[in-house]
């Protein structure tokens, strides 16, 4: 950048004002600060301008990683699928050449599943909360949670007589 000091200013004033002319100097200036303007305007849109471009390039660059990363992942899990559908139609061909029927489970652990089975279900389903069923009928009296809150609450202190 230009090094102007005070003492090169006053001398460029000087120079301007003996060519120029006192009559003139006020529209000269005038016209070298809209010329100075419009300067730093193109030179801003430039600037503005370029960062835009290397935003971009750099926005194309990144989807280009992106695209390249899910192209990957696309043939991992493709691989991974074919993969386990071998290993499955390995497994299915193996298990119906040797199937026999002392491999399917006892009438005994059928009948304890479906009971189990059934009792899991009635307990989500019943009416009955759970903290209640987790107490056995310890409790006889089963009171709302608004009056158990109203129990335990801190009852107001009146005010002493001031006479």
């Amino acid at each position: 950048m230009i090094d102007l000091g005070l003492s090169k200013m006053a001398l460029i004033g000087v120079v301007a004002l003996v060519v120029i002319g006192p009559k003139d100097l006020p529209k000269v200036a005038r016209m070298a600060g809209s010329l100075f303007g419009r300067a730093q305007r193109y030179i801003n849109e430039v600037k503005s301008e370029v960062s835009r471009e290397i935003e971009l390039d750099e926005l194309r660059k990144m989807h280009k990683d992106a695209q390249d990363a899910v192209q990957d992942v696309e043939q991992s899990i493709g691989q991974s699928i074919a993969q386990t559908e071998n290993d499955l139609n390995a497994a299915w061909q193996g298990d119906v050449a040797g199937s026999s029927l002392a491999s399917l489970p006892a009438d005994d652990a059928i009948a304890i599943k479906s009971k189990d089975f059934r009792r899991k279900k009635l307990a989500r389903s019943s009416a009955i909360p759970a903290w209640y069923k987790s107490r056995n009928g310890q409790r006889a009296h089963v009171i709302s949670g608004s009056a158990r809150m109203a129990r335990h609450r801190a009852k107001p202190q009146t005010p002493a007589s001031f006479f």
